[in-house]
């Protein structure tokens, strides 16, 4: 199926779904010959029922693109397609095969999100243009330690739910730049955006992590974080207030100070002396910096580096604070923005090598509770 890894190098698309746009980045082997934001008007998604029914749309969208811009995607030798809503898996990469597609058609984790309509939009293409199709680090890859799921009430568990795909990016990126090997080594790896994950990495398994949608770890420009329990539910049974999925998500933290997820709107007030700014901003890296040491404890303390990644890292003196408070623990490094396509390009190349197999979906969950 393969080419013989000496003759040649390998061709790899990326398609990466978003809210508003669909990304794409073509590479051969690791180099990235181009990256591209294919925007979709806001009113023209609105026509559609659900993330999913926008296939066909998005996928006419790539074609024109492809053709505008003179891309010719034979002889391509794998399209990778970000994860959407699939169950519980394992890390690393996946076919997609039918079951994969039926469950993230079906939504099975409940999230109807664009990112859905990467497995369908890669499988798609991938038969068009003869090359093989993948998916690489699903966002619900869960390898939690079962320490990490009890909570004080029996039978409710948490789940992973994170920022894998940049998580995971992020960390062997790290590895590769220092000489270091990601399965033989301690990370506390942060994502820090308009979303946050904290997440602790045993020899080259995600333990353990802050759930930043569901309401854990600290707030965000658009997010709650985590709240104290009882004042939580006072303040969403008065039904003046926003929704609590709504507070998760997308009227929490810097919108519900400020009335506007805008950071670099927020970091100019910080920088121009405004009080409440500067006494907010101070909070949320406060906050990184407590689940920072969660994930240290998790790691009983023996941590390689701290590696923060994700598009809030253009603010210089977020680094400076976190490394001042967290320094300690380990060495501190910054990777402002995302490697989500060089992820997944990284993890197709991968499986084109030979260095990994892709795991077969079966949807069945790799942890569904507990037997005793």
């Amino acid at each position: 199926m393969y080419k013989n890894v000496n003759d040649m190098s390998y061709r790899i698309f990326v398609i990466n779904p978003g809210s508003t746009s669909t990304k794409l980045a073509y590479f051969e082997d690791e180099k990235k010959l181009y990256e591209a934001n294919v925007f979709h008007d806001a009113p023209e998604l609105a026509k559609f029922a659900s993330a999913y029914d926008q296939l066909d749309f998005r996928k006419q969208m790539i074609l024109d693109f492809l053709e505008e811009n003179s891309i010719d995607l034979h002889g391509v030798d794998a399209i990778v397609g970000r994860g959407g809503s699939t169950a519980p898996i394992n890390r690393g990469a996946y076919w997609i095969n039918e079951k994969l597609l039926e469950d993230t058609r079906n939504k099975v984790t409940g999230v109807d999100h664009p990112a859905n309509l990467g497995a369908p939009l890669a499988s798609e293409l991938a038969a068009e243009y003869g090359c093989i199709a993948l998916m690489v680090d699903g966002p619900k890859v869960d390898e939690f330690i079962d320490e990490a799921r009890i909570t004080g009430i029996d039978g409710f568990y948490r789940g992973a739910s994170l920022h894998v795909l940049n998580l995971i990016g992020t960390a062997r990126l790290h590895c590769e730049k220092h000489g270091m090997k990601y399965e033989d080594s301690n990370l506390i790896v942060c994502h820090i955006d308009g979303g946050m994950s904290i997440s602790a990495h045993d020899h080259g398994r995600m333990v353990d992590g802050t759930n930043n949608a569901l309401g854990e770890g600290p707030f965000t420009p658009t997010r709650i974080g985590a709240l104290p329990v009882q004042n939580a539910v006072e303040y969403f049974s008065d039904e003046r207030n926003p929704k609590v999925g709504a507070a998760c998500t997308r009227s929490g933290g810097f919108v519900s100070h400020f009335g506007t997820s805008d950071s670099d709107r927020v970091h100019a007030m910080v920088e121009a002396g405004n009080p409440k700014a500067i006494r907010v901003w101070k909070a949320m890296l406060y906050n990184i910096c407590k689940s920072i040491g969660e994930m240290a404890v998790v790691l009983s303390g023996r941590v390689d580096a701290i590696i923060l990644g994700g598009g809030l890292l253009r603010f210089g003196d977020l680094y400076e604070y976190i490394n001042d408070r967290c320094g300690w623990i380990a060495p501190v490094y910054s990777y402002p923005g995302e490697v989500e396509h060089e992820a997944m390009a990284a993890g197709a190349l991968r499986v084109l090598r030979g260095e990994e197999t892709p795991q077969t979906y079966t949807g069945i969950p790799v942890w569904n509770g507990f037997s005793d």
